[in-house]
């Protein structure tokens, strides 16, 4: 899989290029400093699959650098990796078409297993603070076995892995994540886990 990961402090580029490299051997990686070298590369290597994105570059702030790079990779699955990791800005880089974002506080096991989640197509999001009691009115009343299935879903298990997982049948699973959309007001496994996020949900490991 081809990667492109895009950061302007050279050694934490570097550092994280190295644990890539390690954990994962098969993916090829390419770099950037800056949003002009990350289009060059989008343009150069129109293969791309994944793209891993710091939101605070020297030639673009913010949400502009990701909005930019989906544009040139538009096929690619973009990851933020930001040291900014309050919710509104966790919530605005998925909203925007990230399918992760990674703290840049996160330790290696954190990380790795976020991209591990990315790789076999998840959706990843650092856990996020409870929204106190507006968020308590808000919970949706699911069983503890609807949480556990909400919990996978949301590591981007198929309903074939949930179902390997908690010992269910694939009609059951299926049963499940229909209570779960209603439940949450959605209609689709993305829709789900901002659902979660909105709602500071605390589901079990």
């Amino acid at each position: 899989m081809k990667t492109l990961l895009v950061d302007d402090h050279a050694l934490l580029r570097e550092t994280l290029a190295t644990v890539i490299g390690v954990t994962w051997p098969a993916l090829q990686l390419l770099q950037a400093g800056n949003l002009a070298q990350a289009r060059a590369q989008c343009d150069a290597h129109p293969d791309l699959q994944l793209v891993l994105i710091d939101l605070g570059l020297p030639d673009a702030q913010g949400l502009a650098s990701l909005t930019a790079l989906r544009d040139h990779a538009p096929n690619a699955r973009h990851v933020v990796v930001s040291a900014d990791d309050r919710p509104d800005t966790v919530m605005a880089a998925i909203e925007a078409g990230a399918v992760g974002f990674i703290p840049k506080t996160s330790d290696l096991r954190a990380m790795t297993a976020a991209l591990d989640c990315v790789l076999q197509g998840g959706i990843y999001l650092p856990s996020l603070p409870r929204r106190t009691a507006e968020s308590d009115a808000c919970q949706p009343g699911l069983s503890p076995r609807q949480l556990s299935v909400l919990a996978l879903l949301v590591k981007g298990q198929s309903n074939k892995a949930i179902s390997r997982a908690l010992d269910l049948s694939a009609s059951t699973v299926k049963t499940h994540l229909g209570v779960i959309f209603e439940r949450l007001g959605v209609n689709s496994r993305t829709q789900a886990v901002l659902a979660v996020a909105r709602l500071g949900l605390q589901l079990p490991d």
